[in-house]
């Protein structure tokens, strides 16, 4: 018999891995969305670049290819805070704002494929979006820092205003 038999018929072992799952679930989902973007980034510098070889056509290369190396450029970044912030803090938060990161992306890469000057709200809410997530992740941070040395516990409290502070991500 392998394993410890519990409740149904599963072992141990499978209730925490269906434990951790529900735990970064969000988070999976939102790094897939954001590969899929990449992907259409990638698609669309590529159709560029196979058309023709006029003036405007050049330009118009540059500012897909500048705005794609951009995007790639935060990628780390936004990736490294988002699940930072989801798995030491809440991971319902911290999956809204990389959704919200992700829009805002898109915003600014069409953005760039007009004028550079279109592409400026979406870079400034970027920002902003990458800020949210950097600072839940200090507080999580700070929150494991309390809990392992001084024995405080306020990770409810922050849940629950993160939550409310997520929603206001949508203000322009």
């Amino acid at each position: 018999m392998q394993g410890v038999r519990v409740i149904f018929g599963a072992t141990s072992q499978e209730i925490m891995d269906a434990a951790v799952l529900e735990n970064i679930f969000l988070l999976v989902l939102v790094t897939l969305l954001s590969v899929v973007q990449n992907a259409f980034f990638a698609l669309k510098v590529e159709k560029q670049c196979t058309g023709s070889n006029s003036k405007q056509h050049s330009a118009a290369f540059e500012r897909l290819s500048c705005a794609t190396r951009n995007c790639m450029d935060t990628y780390p970044t936004f990736l490294a805070v988002m699940w930072c912030a989801g798995i030491c803090l809440s991971q319902a938060p911290a999956a809204f704002a990389g959704v919200i990161y992700l829009v805002v992306r898109q915003k600014y890469f069409v953005g760039y494929m007009g004028q550079t000057c279109q592409s400026i709200p979406g870079f400034l809410f970027g920002k902003r979006v990458l800020f949210f997530l950097s600072l839940m992740c200090i507080v999580g941070i700070i929150n494991y820092l309390l809990l392992n040395y001084a024995g405080e516990d306020y990770k409810d409290y922050i849940q629950t205003i993160t939550k409310a502070a997520s929603t206001l991500l949508l203000l322009p």
